[in-house]
């Protein structure tokens, strides 16, 4: 963590005392240096410990880092069988920090950057990635209606929607040529599959460093970072899951390819897929191979977009953006090559 220094902690103490029930000063705060999008903080304050999670400075994407999103489906996600944090006040004054922001509970829990988990031993690795299965079968699980959810995104073909919103950002944030890419827009525009009726939460970013695991045992304590969430096709989550294996190992990659999975007890691709199906009541899937060229080029684009902010001076860790933004072209050839399995 670094020290909150871009945080105007007079004034946010000030509104916090006003707005957050049960505040007492003095306020410290610890940046997180995780994460590309919304930059978070720790804050430690005479109450207890609460983390801020905000709006980036500068100019932004049009519906591009949605707090205010983030803030209402977790507190619609409260009490269900998807762990969250307790939500408790939303700030949509620019002027307080210069950017909107929300207040949420610091969830203690352990969190895994690297997909391979190796502090761990076989059994609770095992279990870790039985329970990220069975989260993202409750994520798709959750009655929208019930959770106030039914407008949380609108209707219609989500694959259609959600290639013309990423084209879009792409263009808009599009440092240069990169023909992989255009080819595999083309081809994803070519190939989106008819609207199936399935209408499902989405969590839009959902991988294990996203998630809070319990002190000991597998069970997850939080699912983070919904920025991304909306009402869509389920099959995005899970494609995007195993999209991110496909990369190479490590905190940066955060893969699993060349790695011997049977060995550290981490399920096959297939296998995860099938328990997730059993979960949802699901045969199977077809033509997997769009869900996953569908999930290269959704991240190609998210990550062009952190290149972008890198640039422009206003990314959360403009050093690793710059070097996330380079492996834009390595996405766009993984798309191009589960395209040629459909």
């Amino acid at each position: 963590m670094t020290a909150g220094q871009d945080l105007d902690l007079k004034t946010l103490a000030a509104w916090l005392e006003q707005n957050l029930p049960g505040f007492e000063g003095p306020l410290a705060a610890e940046k997180f240096n995780r994460g590309q999008s919304n930059p978070t903080f720790r804050l430690k304050s005479g109450s207890g410990d609460y983390v801020l999670r905000r709006k980036p400075p500068g100019a932004l994407l049009k519906s591009a880092h949605a707090v205010d999103r983030e803030f209402r489906v977790q507190r619609a996600l409260a009490g269900s069988d998807v762990p969250v944090a307790k939500m408790h006040v939303l700030c949509e004054d620019d002027s307080i920090i210069g950017s909107a922001f929300y207040i949420m509970d610091l969830v203690r829990g352990r969190n895994f950057d690297d997909p391979r988990v190796p502090d761990v031993d076989l059994e609770t690795r095992r279990g870790l990635y039985d329970e990220m299965n069975r989260v993202l079968a409750a994520i798709h699980g959750i009655d929208l209606e019930a959770r106030g959810l039914s407008d949380f995104g609108p209707s219609g073909n989500y694959y259609r929607r959600q290639i013309d919103r990423w084209t879009k950002q792409y263009r808009a944030s599009e440092t240069g040529t990169i023909s992989a890419m255009d080819d595999l827009i083309d081809w994803l525009d070519r190939n989106v599959p008819d609207d199936d009726g399935r209408r499902t939460l989405v969590h839009g970013d959902y991988r294990i460093d996203n998630m809070l695991f319990a002190e000991n045992g597998p069970a997850c304590v939080a699912v983070l970072d919904w920025e991304l969430s909306t009402i869509g096709h389920p099959f995005a989550d899970l494609a995007a899951l195993v999209m991110q294996w496909q990369r190479p190992p490590g905190t940066e990659g955060r893969g699993l390819a060349g790695v011997d999975r049977k060995a550290l007890g981490i399920p096959e691709d297939r296998a995860f897929i099938d328990a997730y199906c059993a979960r949802m009541g699901l045969s199977g899937i077809p033509d997997f191979g769009f869900y996953l060229a569908f999930a290269f080029f959704r991240m190609g684009a998210i990550l062009q977009g952190v290149k972008k902010r890198a640039l422009d001076g206003n990314a959360s860790n403009p050093e690793l953006g710059l070097r996330l933004g380079a492996s834009v072209p390595e996405y766009a050839a993984g798309g191009l090559e589960a395209a040629q399995s459909v």
